[in-house]
């Protein structure tokens, strides 16, 4: 018999069932990716017109992640991911006969917001309910998801593009999401147990922001704005940059999946991470990394070593986002969780579309991407500062039991 209980078996179970709901549903963030070139060609579009899907697909994802967020807050996890079930099953159908880029975006759009989006914040704050020793690295893992999905998604798409064409895959895609995702979102169905009214559970860190809520939600939506920013350059445009380069772009699909493959383990390494420091700290720390592997990009162009940064870039911002969720856990009531997390990572996927976009159209005027990844290293430099003052505004205290709201925090 399986205890719903925090902490429980059935914990890691649902753990397991919300990563997979996430690797499947994240496709909606790296099939443009990879179709890019040839959706560029098919359309006969400059670089920057060929990004305005994935930047719709963000800014979905985005807002998606808001109204998401706050229909999981008040209903449960099922129902927002039976929507998006639905939503990416017709929105991949309806991208294969689509006419004109922008009929293409327009799908995408749909796929962001009520698709994609239902996969990860719902999935996020729904998870943090059922553990509490392991918060960090439950958070973490079911973050990991997105990457899961990046990691293993471009290839496969990539494949199928070679050989059947763009709108062959993305009927597959949505089919497939249609076929798959319905059974497993019913396996969530429990509630999590109650515990206890009102204020945030400390974690093992010891650092409380001493920032009014809405002050503290400010900043750290700002800087998800920033570190996204920053991160979308070489994520979005990684392939179309080895076919500039003259290396293809099943090359650039494989950079792809190597970066987000490392990005899986350095999510799982962040929530070990903040278990033991907390998300503030494990933000500076990744935030710092990220900017080093940027500006790696800006000294090297060679294949072997855009493989070595690639993979390098993945271990060291994939702990960000996850980082973001431990962080309002730790300071904002639970029951705020959703719409708080979602509020943040819209801003995070705004950053995302601004960034994939502002990186083709810098491509577009400099006929260059170096220009490109030094205006992500500034972004970056921008989401580093605003976690050292953070950090300033978070003097080290003592460990508070699990029932008690920490003094002083945003969460009074």
């Amino acid at each position: 018999m399986i205890h719903r209980e925090i902490d429980s078996p059935y914990a890691w179970f649902r753990l397991a069932v919300s990563v997979l709901l996430s690797a499947i549903g994240g496709v909606g963030m790296w099939s443009v990716v990879v179709a890019l070139p040839a959706v560029q060609a098919d359309f006969h579009a400059d670089r920057g017109a060929a990004s305005l899907p994935f930047t719709l697909a963000m800014i979905g994802f985005g807002v998606g992640g808001v109204i998401m967020g706050k229909l999981a807050d008040r209903r449960g996890v099922v129902l927002p991911v039976m929507i998006g079930a639905a939503t990416l099953g017709a929105g991949y159908i309806l991208a294969s006969l689509s006419t004109s880029l922008e009929w293409f975006a327009a799908a995408y759009l749909l796929i962001g917001t009520f698709g994609t989006a239902a996969t990860f914040v719902p999935l996020m704050a729904d998870i943090s309910f059922w553990f509490e020793r392991r918060r960090g690295i439950a958070i973490a893992l079911c973050a990991s998801g997105n990457y899961v999905s990046g990691a293993v998604w471009p290839t496969l798409i990539e494949a199928v593009i070679r050989t059947q064409g763009w709108r062959a895959a993305h009927l597959a895609v949505g089919v497939f999401c249609l076929l798959v995702m319905p059974p497993l979102a019913l396996l969530l169905r429990s509630r999590a147990p109650v515990r206890g009214a009102g204020a945030a559970l400390p974690s093992p860190s010891r650092h409380q922001i001493r920032l009014p809520p809405n002050v503290l939600q400010g900043l750290l939506a700002v800087a998800g704005l920033a570190c996204c920013v920053a991160m979308s350059m070489p994520q979005v445009h990684i392939v179309a940059y080895c076919g500039d380069l003259g290396y293809g772009p099943a090359k650039g699909a494989e950079m792809l999946s190597l970066m987000l493959g490392c990005g899986i383990v350095s999510r799982i390494g962040s929530g070990f991470l903040a278990d033991r420091l907390g998300g503030l700290a494990t933000l500076l720390i990744g935030s710092f990394a990220q900017m080093v592997a940027l500006t790696l990009y800006l000294m090297a162009d060679g294949l072997t070593s855009l493989y070595v940064i690639s993979a390098l870039f993945g271990l060291f911002q994939g702990g960000l986002v996850p980082s973001y969720a431990i962080i309002v856990r730790e300071s904002f009531p639970p029951q705020q969780a959703g719409g708080r997390v979602g509020v943040i990572l819209m801003m995070m996927i705004l950053g995302m579309a601004l960034g994939g976009w502002m990186s083709g159209v810098i491509f577009d005027l400099s006929g260059s991407y170096r220009e490109a990844f030094a205006n992500g290293v500034a972004w970056n430099a921008l989401n580093f500062l605003i976690a050292v003052f953070l950090l300033f505004r978070s003097p080290l205290i003592a460990p508070r039991s699990a029932t008690a709201p920490p003094a002083g925090s945003a969460a009074e």
